[in-house]
């Protein structure tokens, strides 16, 4: 897309909100639902050979959809979540990995969402967010009009109220905990639907992100007897490609099957509905995964599972229907998450703003092209890095990929556990789409160039901010009070275990007097209770079995830092699990 002034930018996203406005009941352009699930790998559907899952709509949806073969995104979710949602890889954006602080995005990160909503479009979003849970991050500070979501990563993570499970769980609507009815995917999909019929008469997006088939492995039982009593054994799979590592549990295969087809199932709803509406002929449905499996299963013979950078790690389904516009095509060129933003606004006509750069590319070219003619697509590497830890380092647990060659490093993927002197691989995807040979030997030059690219890649991301990490407000009058979690604290000691011990990055935007208020796991001695934010400290005595107390009254100026509270008990600290930052309003 052509870049614009800033000035001229907005004068044409105003253009397409009035032209939007005045053209609804023509309903001349395109709604968009975006359909992501959490952990579905590319193995998981009929589609693409497993014999044993049972998706008829997704299959149905895919034999008619616009198919890119080689679609790529992270090896875990986040960093796919933010890249997606920018069309810029994710290093850019301060997502580095999925907890502990290092899954929140800057705030002036441009999302589709705002650009979507500037232009005209309602914007919603229904499942899994997992780019900040606290203002400025959270989906109603970037874009998003109507938010139906759970907190943290996934249902039942430290971000989640305890005890929360995918039946009735506690929900976020628009930036209120409200108990839900029915099982997780069964509610995300109603409120989709909802929100699909109160604007029928204009342009919407909506962002329909499952946490299923994401652990807890939880599944109606209506849907896990269905595959509970099924050999679930790697015999009963095609052999094609990688072998499939056997699982430990071939029950979590069978949860993980009634939750994909309960899936599908959401998904037969969501194209009825938009039928029913007379709405589906001019809707832009996407559907795609967010990353690979990660409980060894079937895969479609593809190396690697979730977290690998190996193709089962990063290779995704992805289908796009327009039946107003486009016709049924598959692609071989690959393309990636960081094309799905600029591809969007392409088809739907809104001008890219002057401030947003890219690092994706339109697929509308291809997708639009008509029979025939032929279209000169200028060649690319993407690039694909992921491992534990606050930054990302060079050379560590990567991949290059162009259009015949991937570069692969898989090593280093747990904190500290990179030693610097692991061999690259090279692949020939053309010709070994499983990475069944590794040819490096045979092609130093190959090897050599591609490594250049990569660290070339690496350093400009690193320059971007220099992987600085995003820092939440607390307590403004966006959300007042802010409650941090276990989710997004960070530190050596953090952790999710019960003897965690870390602090949160905050800003106190407003000098005035806060109530501090602490959760934690029961004491079973007389302890003290500690808060401490720059200069200001507090210590009080607690009582056996405690599990809650409160600091009123603390004066705090305008400042930022790391907030820390803990709990001592018989010369032990741990950290506690939520911290309640409340402004007094006088």
């Amino acid at each position: 897309m052509p870049r614009f002034s800033k000035t001229f930018a907005t004068f044409l996203l105003l253009v397409v909100a009035l032209s939007l406005k005045a053209s609804a009941a023509t309903n001349l352009y395109p709604n968009v639902v975006l359909i992501m699930t959490d952990d579905q790998g590319y193995g998981d559907l009929g589609h693409h050979g497993n014999p044993v899952l049972n998706t008829p709509n997704l299959d149905a949806f895919a034999n008619e959809a616009s198919t890119f073969r080689q679609f790529y995104v992270s090896p875990v979710c986040s960093p796919t979540r933010s890249s997606l949602m920018t069309g810029r890889y994710n290093y850019r954006t301060g997502v580095v990995d999925t907890w502990l602080g290092r899954s929140m995005m800057f705030e002036n990160e441009t999302t589709l969402a705002e650009i979507m909503r500037q232009a005209g479009y309602q914007t919603g979003i229904f499942g899994k967010w997992h780019l900040g849970d606290n203002y400025p991050m959270r989906p109603q500070d970037q874009g998003f009009q109507d938010v139906l979501v759970h907190m943290g990563g996934g249902i039942g993570q430290p971000a989640d109220p305890p005890g929360n499970t995918y039946f009735d769980p506690i929900v976020n609507k628009d930036g209120k905990q409200v108990k839900s009815k029915g099982y997780c995917t069964d509610v995300f999909t109603d409120g989709a639907l909802d929100f699909f019929y109160e604007n029928r008469r204009k342009p919407f997006f909506a962002y329909i992100a499952y946490n299923a088939p994401h652990t807890p492995l939880q599944v109606p039982e209506e849907y896990h007897k269905l595959y509970k009593d099924r050999d679930l054994s790697p015999g009963q799979f095609p052999s094609k490609g990688q072998p499939i590592q056997e699982a430990k549990n071939l029950d979590d295969i069978a949860r993980v099957y009634g939750m994909v087809q309960n899936i599908d199932d959401n998904f037969g709803r969501i194209v009825k509905k938009l039928e029913e509406l007379g709405l589906r002929d001019n809707t832009i449905l996407i559907f795609l995964t967010d990353n690979g499996p990660q409980q060894p299963r079937y895969n479609g013979g593809l190396r690697g599972l979730k977290g690998s950078v190996f193709e089962g790690g990063i290779r995704v389904p992805f289908y796009l229907q327009w039946p107003a516009r486009l016709k049924k095509r598959s692609y071989d060129i690959m393309a990636a998450h960081i094309d799905v933003a600029p591809t969007l606004l392409d088809l739907c006509g809104i001008p890219v703003p002057n401030n947003v750069l890219f690092d994706g590319r339109s697929l509308a070219p291809l997708l639009t092209l008509q029979a025939g003619r032929k279209l000169s697509w200028p060649s690319r590497t993407l690039y694909f890095q992921w491992h534990r830890g606050d930054i990302p380092q060079k050379h560590q647990a990567f991949a290059a990929r162009t259009q015949r060659y991937k570069l692969v490093q898989p090593k280093g993927i747990q904190e500290g556990s990179y030693k610097g002197t692991e061999p690259y691989m090279l692949f020939d995807i053309q010709n070994d789409p499983y990475e069944t040979t590794d040819i490096a030997d045979e092609n130093p030059e190959v090897v050599k160039e591609m490594k250049r690219r990569y660290s070339e890649w690496f350093d400009e991301m690193a320059a971007t901010r220099g992987f600085e990490q995003p820092f939440i407000e607390v307590a403004t009058q966006h959300e007042n009070p802010s409650t941090l979690t276990r989710q997004d604290w960070r530190g050596p000691k953090a952790s999710w275990r019960s003897d965690g011990l870390g602090h949160w990055d905050v800003i106190v935007p407003k000098e005035g007097r806060y109530h501090i208020g602490l959760r934690f796991e029961a004491l079973a001695n007389d302890g003290k209770v500690h808060f401490r934010l720059g200069d200001v400290s507090a210590t009080e005595p607690v009582k056996k079995g405690a599990t809650e107390h409160t600091f009123r009254n603390i004066k705090m100026d305008a400042t930022g830092g790391k907030l820390e509270a803990w709990v001592e008990e018989a010369s032990q600290q741990r950290g506690v699990h939520y911290v309640e930052v409340r402004r007094r309003i006088w």
